[in-house]
């Protein structure tokens, strides 16, 4: 097996080590059950230091990638137990995992979730958070409006909105799935491809639900942006 060299010039060595091992777990190319090489071998294979091996193990680890066992070694744990809610390891899946098989878990998720969270920020968001919603909406609307359809764009408009309705939530639980879903946003998602394919109306209906505080129409809004679809819809 085939290791990237890392210079010692490069800042976060542990990071960049963890990210090739990540990646040749989340790919397949290290299996559940396989067993690392120790970590004299890891320094060799890097070119770093045993503390940056040991820092990058300890990464991999905490996502629940790796485990350590005394005279066992470290070896690759199985996919139940990858906390695949951690916004670092969905970034080093990205070109790995299949986009339509992600695409329907992540749907499902958000089904089970986000209607909820439209409920809750129509009744708890703060004016500064309508006003911020109002700004992003308007944006969302430019960006259909334009010549040309800019997909970066969207992403990032719609990926804020989603996010500020987690965030408006007044929920502390709800704020890490709002981040979630902007990194699977943009690091899985390359729709849509043009101002038609985008579900502009549920937007603004969950937009204006939740300006009003209508706690059942944000539900209802929110659950019609993503049921019976059979296409993503952001």
């Amino acid at each position: 097996m085939q290791f990237a060299a890392i210079t010692s010039g490069q800042r976060g060595l542990d990071v960049h080590i963890a990210g090739d091992l990540a990646q040749k777990i989340l790919s397949g190319t290290l299996k559940a059950g396989d067993v690392l090489p120790s970590e004299i071998e890891l320094c060799s294979h890097f070119g770093v230091s045993r503390t940056a091996v040991r820092e990058a193990l300890k990464l991999l680890s905490s996502k629940g990638l790796l485990e350590s066992r005394p005279k066992l070694g470290t070896h690759v744990r199985d996919r139940t137990y990858w906390n695949l809610l951690d916004v670092q390891l969905l970034e080093w899946m990205q070109g790995i995992e299949s986009t339509a098989e992600m695409y329907q878990q992540f749907l499902a998720f958000r089904e089970a979730i986000e209607p909820q969270a439209a409920r809750l920020a129509a009744l708890h968001a703060t004016q500064a958070q309508r006003t911020e919603l109002s700004v992003l909406f308007r944006e969302m609307i430019a960006v259909c409006a334009a010549s040309s359809f800019d997909l970066a764009r969207w992403l990032e408009a719609d990926s804020a909105f989603h996010r500020l309705i987690f965030h408006s939530t007044d929920n502390c639980f709800y704020i890490p799935f709002g981040n979630l879903l902007e990194t699977i946003f943009k690091c899985f998602f390359t729709w849509p491809s043009s101002a038609q394919d985008i579900f502009l109306d549920e937007h603004r209906k969950i937009y204006e639900a939740i300006m009003i505080g209508d706690a059942d129409a944000a539900h209802r809004a929110s659950m019609n942006l993503m049921l019976n679809s059979t296409q993503p819809r952001l």
